[in-house]
């Protein structure tokens, strides 16, 4: 009888215990509410926490630590083996990671906290795979979505334009991310060895950081225009550059630069990125539109310890140009040729620039008027007496001038280009003209021609006017001059045509570009053979792949190797094709 009532008081208290473990279950899923799209995680977060109190509650100390041991393995880690098991010994087959039924954890709510930020949701989600030691699975599921998302940003060439910005807030998420949500971790960091080769990176980006990793595979993913970030992130920096980004402080634009720079650090086309960055800097630097000179040397002095002094030397040497022409121009100044022979009511600045610092410029030709002959008859004079041996070429299209203009309804100041300028003055002698009278008497080239006729007559500023009226400069089309111009502004800048970029000026630079990576190429190959004097073809293009510093394809190393044969740098060994001899 006694041991019925033991065995009755200990089945009440039992009893009593699970209703009160009952009671405090209820209490934990009203304290952890979730919303159906936290479910993922937060349940075995959950109920992880509900097993560890029933252990308090109503169990020995001692079944505590086997008990929730059993729990992790059964809510947590048989998933996780089970999907491991599936992607095991090949990285990309993570993808089915997201794919699989089984994964409770990744396959719906990964993507959807990583697309939502959710800072709190994902350290619940790092703490349970820490319990059973899956971060690796975690780490990797990270690297793939990275991968993924950053390449739709990339590839979207609708969305070119906003391209960098959106990289930018992408790695700030991740940042965040990875500093909040991860603790961290520096298995989150360091890109372990094993998956180099695997991830089809070059062997140079083992111990990598993994979130750069990542982003330098992004920045492969535009395969078909390999080039385009680079391009696009010099673009991106020019317009942060340029002057007129208002409400702009130096300490933002500087933090700007500093995260443009890191993106920087990803892209393999550097010589693409070098090419456009200084054919911007040079337009910004000639057509004084740079924001902030400071700001342009801290960028170039951030390129210098991020590339090296010899990535860096040209753009230095521009603003040498720039420092030397203002005292060249102060000089001339006060030179007895500039007080006795220049023509009165005309200033001009000469920016004198060395061929080699500063983009290749194509030479226009164009019929100036009297004056600015005159003045560049003078200059040249002064200058090649004081620097004897030097030759001068005038670079008409880099020229801007401002005109005094009257208007029957006020005086204006306008900002043109020195195109503009010849086009305008013409109309102080003549009241109507047609294309062909223009361009007999200017000599500047039809198609530079139209252009600027269409930014005086079909822009925003319109001081001449076209008969008849469209978008288009045709060639029956006559100019005349605007008697009814109105304007708010007392100085007016006229579609400022030398700052937009053409399609031939973009392919040209691409061009070159190119042209000189053959240079480069070519100097590689003799160089090596010069050193090796044998070598196969196999270890030839190795040694180039570890050598070049920009992407190219085997096939077009193929080419070049037989350029240099057909020349004489090289033969192929009689026995066997495959091997190169360098002919001295």
């Amino acid at each position: 009888m006694a041991n019925d009532q033991i065995y009755i008081m200990s089945r009440h208290s039992i009893h009593q215990v699970m209703s009160k473990a009952h009671q405090k279950d209820k209490q934990k899923k009203k304290k952890y509410k979730w919303h159906k799209a936290d479910e993922l995680d937060i349940k075995e977060f959950v109920r992880l926490h509900e097993e560890h109190d029933r252990c308090v509650l109503y169990l020995d100390a001692s079944t505590r630590k086997p008990l929730l041991a059993t729990a992790e393995r059964q809510l947590l880690e048989r998933h996780i083996a089970a999907n491991t098991r599936e992607g095991q010994g090949y990285f990309l087959t993570y993808e089915s990671f997201f794919a699989t039924a089984q994964c409770n954890f990744f396959c719906q709510g990964f993507t959807m906290l990583m697309d939502g930020s959710r800072i709190q949701d994902l350290q619940r989600m790092y703490m349970l795979l820490s319990r059973v030691n899956a971060l690796e699975s975690l780490r990797q599921a990270l690297s793939s979505y990275i991968r993924q998302t950053g390449k739709s940003i990339v590839t979207d060439e609708e969305k070119d334009k906003d391209m960098v910005f959106s990289l930018l807030e992408f790695k700030a998420s991740l940042d965040a991310i990875w500093e909040d949500s991860f603790s961290k971790n520096e298995a989150f960091v360091i890109q372990s060895k094993k998956h180099s080769s695997i991830l089809s990176i070059s062997a140079r980006y083992s111990n990598f950081h993994m979130i750069s990793h990542s982003f330098c595979h992004i920045m492969e993913a535009k395969c078909d225009h390999l080039n385009r970030p680079a391009e696009l992130i010099a673009k991106f920096l020019d317009e942060k550059l340029r002057a007129g980004n208002k409400g702009t402080s130096e300490e933002e634009l500087e933090g700007t630069l500093d995260k443009v720079l890191v993106l920087f650090r990803f892209i393999q086309g550097k010589d693409v990125f070098e090419a456009f960055y200084k054919k911007d800097l040079a337009k910004r630097l000639l057509l004084g539109k740079s924001a902030s000179i400071d700001a342009e040397k801290s960028m170039i002095s951030k390129l210098k310890t991020e590339c090296g002094s010899q990535f860096t030397n040209k753009l230095e040497g521009m603003f040498k140009d720039i420092e030397l022409s203002k005292e060249i121009n102060e000089s001339f100044k006060q030179s007895s040729q500039a007080r006795t022979k220049l023509p009165s009511g005309i200033e001009m600045n000469v920016h004198v620039l060395t061929t080699g610092y500063w983009p290749t410029y194509p030479l226009m030709d164009v019929r100036l008027p009297h004056e600015l002959n005159v003045y560049q008859d003078i200059f040249k004079e002064f200058y090649l007496s004081k620097y004897s041996g030097r030759r001068l070429m005038w670079q008409n299209s880099l020229g801007h001038c401002v005109l005094k203009a009257e208007f029957p309804k006020g005086k204006k100041e306008l900002a043109v280009s020195l195109f503009q300028t010849v086009v305008l003055m013409l109309f102080n002698d003549a009241q109507k003209l047609s294309l062909q009278d223009i361009k007999d008497a200017t000599c500047i080239e039809d198609k530079e021609l139209r252009r600027t006729l269409q930014s005086l007559a079909c822009g925003k500023v319109r001081v001449l006017q076209k008969n008849p009226k469209g978008r288009e400069v045709d060639d029956n089309d006559s100019f005349m001059f605007n008697d009814g111009f109105t304007a708010p502004l007392y100085r007016i800048k006229v579609n400022a045509i030398q700052l937009k970029e053409t399609v031939e000026e973009n392919t040209s630079t691409t061009e070159r570009v190119f042209q000189d990576r053959q240079y480069q190429v070519d100097a590689a190959i003799v160089r090596i053979m010069k050193t090796r004097k044998v070598l196969s073809h196999t270890l030839l293009i190795t040694e180039l792949f570890q050598q070049l510093k920009f992407p190219i394809k085997p096939s077009d190393l193929k080419k070049r190797i037989e350029s240099l044969i057909d020349r004489e740098y090289l033969e192929r060994d009689r026995n066997n094709s495959q091997i190169y001899n360098y002919l001295a």
